[in-house]
């Protein structure tokens, strides 16, 4: 059986209520903030709508880098950029909290030896041979 995680190409529609053009700027270093600004479906600006900014930056790690996204409450540009490393603090914070509750589900999943493996019923490991599964 096929994961769908999406709508498929069938299924795709375009929302012309909630458009933005996007922009980037960033300090060529660490920092960078996306402006999300609403338009209309004519590409004029919707002033009726407020500007959306993201923070980006990488976060080095033992594995490699880690793209961190974080939305900024801000009124300007200018304004985001001063909010940036708090931001960043934030972020870090949240992937810190899901890590450990990943660490707890995980760990809640540990079989113990001489104990029933999740699933089974307490019937132990199934038997030899074919298994059918769902396709």
């Amino acid at each position: 059986m096929i994961d769908q995680r999406g709508p498929s190409a069938a299924e795709i529609t375009v929302d012309t209520t909630n458009l933005h053009r996007e922009e980037v700027f960033t300090d060529l270093q660490a920092a960078s903030i996306r402006r999300l600004t609403p338009v209309k479906a004519d590409g004029s600006q919707d002033d009726g709508r407020d500007v959306i900014y993201i923070g980006e930056t990488n976060l080095m790690t033992q594995m490699g880098p880690l793209p961190v996204q974080f939305p900024i409450e801000a009124e300007s540009l200018d304004d985001a950029f001063s909010q940036f490393a708090e931001g960043v603090k934030g972020a870090i914070e949240r992937l810190n909290e899901r890590a450990k509750e990943m660490a707890r589900e995980e760990s809640s999943r540990i079989v113990v030896p001489g104990a029933a493996a999740p699933g089974t019923g307490g019937m132990g490991m199934p038997a030899a041979g074919k298994h059918i599964f769902d396709k």
